[in-house]
């Protein structure tokens, strides 16, 4: 991130943490005019804040007050400012995106879903706190092309490796690929590879870029060293 953009960040945060929405709408239409278009807006300046964000709130640095203020501000911002992205033509691919339980981590997600959509994909933004029959079953009715899972929490990875086992046991979804992103994945370099993740992204560009520039790779079997399915004992074992 460039000097500018950080000094952007840092001005956007400080008004975002006071809940002052004039301000706030304010020095997005003046980034407009000055020549950023909506696409960097939300890669450059809405990312980077929303994962200051999250990171300022983990380590406990602000307040639960000024964190959700500032969460639900910036979401309504990148409402307004998603619908004018500029959409490229379809692609052709389909994404199911989940993501963690909290609304900061739905904000994640829906920045990533909001550039994914942008980037030419038909999305599937289906939030958090989805019950995982329901997720596994709706995968196997839509068969889309890739599953995200984008801004999951570290409570969420039992949930996570079950439906790794599920969809990896599951023939039917074989050609479908899995992906994650941000996150617990981001802050445990690896982890996304060794549950035997298809592929990976600390950030929506680079998982966007990922999911384009490599469309047939698959996990092998072998990388997998987290949440490995136990061998089943056989009868005369038992």
């Amino acid at each position: 991130m460039s000097h500018t953009s950080e000094q952007l960040v840092q001005r956007f945060l400080d008004i975002l943490v006071t809940g002052d929405r004039p301000g706030a709408r304010a020095l997005v239409q003046q980034a407009i005019r000055q020549g950023l278009t909506p696409d960097a807006l939300m890669s450059q300046v809405f990312w980077p804040t929303y994962k200051t964000l999250e990171d300022l709130d983990r380590n406990d640095h602000i307040s639960k007050l000024s964190h959700h203020t500032a969460t639900r501000l910036l979401r309504i911002l990148v409402d307004q400012i998603g619908a004018h992205l500029n959409f490229q033509a379809r692609n052709g691919k389909r994404v199911m995106a989940f993501c963690g339980r909290t609304e900061c981590d739905e904000l994640g997600a829906q920045i990533a879903s909001d550039l994914m959509e942008a980037a030419g994909f038909e999305v599937t933004f289906c939030g958090g706190g989805v019950a995982l029959d329901e997720i596994t079953t709706t995968i196997q009715e839509r068969q889309p092309d890739v599953v995200v899972l984008f801004a999951s929490s570290k409570e969420d990875l039992p949930g996570i490796r079950a439906l790794i086992d599920t969809i990896r046991d599951n023939t039917a979804c074989d050609r479908i690929q899995l992906a994650v992103g941000a996150g617990v994945f981001a802050r445990n370099p690896g982890l996304g590879e060794e549950m035997g993740f298809d592929l990976w992204g600390d950030d929506p560009i680079e998982l966007i870029t990922c999911i384009i520039e490599e469309p047939e790779r698959r996990a092998d079997p072998s990388q997998r060293l987290i949440g490995r399915a136990r061998p089943k004992k056989s009868a005369q074992a038992a």
